[in-house]
């Protein structure tokens, strides 16, 4: 039987900073963290991460960046493209890595400088993807438990069965279910869940049984 995502920190040769805690490695992720790990045998000195937003792609890139001093783009879809090509030039010769954060990966991400675009053709790519049921309610319960707030584990598994599993869901769900529960000044029971959800349009109200 599957055990619970690994709510850890970095592994111990890596800095330890406040925010490496916050990384759940689960299976929607643990291909992208080992890339990283295993970064020495990268074929160029640079890599491409991707991800949903709020997937914690920028926690493992920060976290990557200054354990080895390297180079990080985020958005760098978004960025000059000349800076790109220069900063992907110099990750090759000084072996400080570049690690670019994007929302799309070549072809989708349209390149117009042919020179970069040359360079991220041979540049590796790392992707994290949806949560799973686990992952998806261990973040829930992270982001409770950055209120002082203790989710009960039906509860958990109620929301999980109910609501889109994604990582901005479970940051919209922790948000609306909170600020109904200190409005009503209710516990954090099941009905009070399911109340706060269907007020909040998460779920309509006859699907919220």
């Amino acid at each position: 039987m599957k055990g619970r995502p690994d709510q850890i920190a970095l592994p111990l040769d890596w800095p330890q900073v406040q925010a490496d805690s916050r990384f759940i490695i689960a299976d929607a992720n643990r291909e992208a963290f080992e890339h990283f790990r295993g970064w020495s045998l990268w074929p160029v000195k640079a890599t491409i991460l991707t991800g949903p937003p709020r997937s914690g792609r920028s926690l493992l890139a920060r976290a990557f960046v200054e354990r080895v001093h390297g180079r990080l783009y985020d958005r760098a879809e978004r960025q000059n493209e000349a800076d790109l090509f220069h900063a992907w030039n110099a990750a090759q010769d000084d072996g400080r890595p570049l690690v670019m954060i994007a929302d799309e990966v070549p072809p989708q991400w349209e390149i117009a400088l042919p020179d970069l675009r040359t360079r991220l053709a041979i540049t590796p790519i790392a992707r994290i993807g949806l949560p799973d049921d686990e992952l998806f309610r261990s973040v829930i319960r992270l982001l409770f438990a950055d209120r002082g707030v203790h989710i009960p584990e039906e509860a958990l598994k109620y929301i999980s069965e109910r609501v889109e599993r994604t990582y901005w869901m479970a940051e919209r769900v922790v948000e609306t279910i909170d600020r109904f529960a200190i409005a009503e000044r209710a516990r954090l029971t099941l009905p009070t869940i399911r109340r706060a959800l269907g007020d909040g349009g998460i779920l309509e109200a006859r699907g919220a049984a």
